[in-house]
């Protein structure tokens, strides 16, 4: 592998714990609020690859409320406009993972460019990264708002690729997700897959670079290659 001249993260999952809204789907949903927001999470996926794949691109907010309230309907749970707002609300104050503020400390201390390149709207980045105060970690802020189609579309690497000012192989991508850590390795990335859960990696054709159970270890692979 290449020297790493800047590091690019996956928003959702890999820094910020995307069930962390669980606590506030359990307040309003009683002994509903894990299978909530499991299901919550996953429609917004879906949801983010029908539309690329059907042309009809949406805003993340959009795509996060469609998928809420189909989440409510599968589940025969009454989903009133005020508890939309609130539920919605607590997806740009999300949880960042433990590992995540420390980790990001550790590369700007060394002086290591940082990027996100996520699924999320422009608003919805600036809020989650400012309302967890680690605006400080970041050089750019990368939006599919920009190319109008989701991830995994090659769109949205390119644009980051452009964005970071290196060419893709001195670029880590660093995603929890196994399908984006495929996509953006089958782009030309070298790819950090933070495996959290020990979970099999999808059989895309792809193959990440290294494989790491937490940001801390990261962190520790990538400097000790500088």
């Amino acid at each position: 592998m290449q020297k790493i001249h800047a590091i690019i993260f996956d928003l959702y999952g890999t820094l910020y714990d995307v069930h962390s809204v669980a606590h506030a789907c359990e307040e309003a949903y009683p002994g509903h609020g894990t299978a909530i927001t499991h299901l919550w999470r996953q429609t917004q996926m879906d949801y983010t690859w029908l539309r690329s794949l059907m042309e009809r691109y949406a805003d993340f907010e959009t795509v996060t409320g469609d998928a809420l309230r189909f989440t409510c309907a599968k589940l025969g749970l009454p989903l009133l406009p005020g508890t939309a707002r609130q539920l919605c609300d607590h997806y740009l104050r999300l949880d960042p993972h433990p590992d995540t503020p420390a980790t990001l400390r550790r590369l700007r201390d060394a002086g290591v460019p940082l990027l996100i390149a996520s699924n999320g709207s422009r608003h919805t980045i600036n809020q989650v990264v400012s309302n967890s105060g680690m605006k400080w970690a970041f050089d750019q802020i990368v939006s599919v708002d920009d190319v109008e189609v989701f991830k995994p579309h090659r769109k949205i690497y390119l644009l980051a690729e452009q964005r970071a000012g290196h060419p893709r192989e001195h670029i880590l991508y660093v995603s929890a997700s196994g399908w984006d850590a495929s996509a953006a390795s089958l782009f030309g990335f070298p790819v950090c897959w933070v495996n959290r859960d020990g979970a099999p990696f999808d059989e895309l054709g792809a193959t990440p670079a290294v494989v790491v159970p937490d940001l801390g270890a990261m962190a520790d692979w990538m400097l000790a290659r500088r």
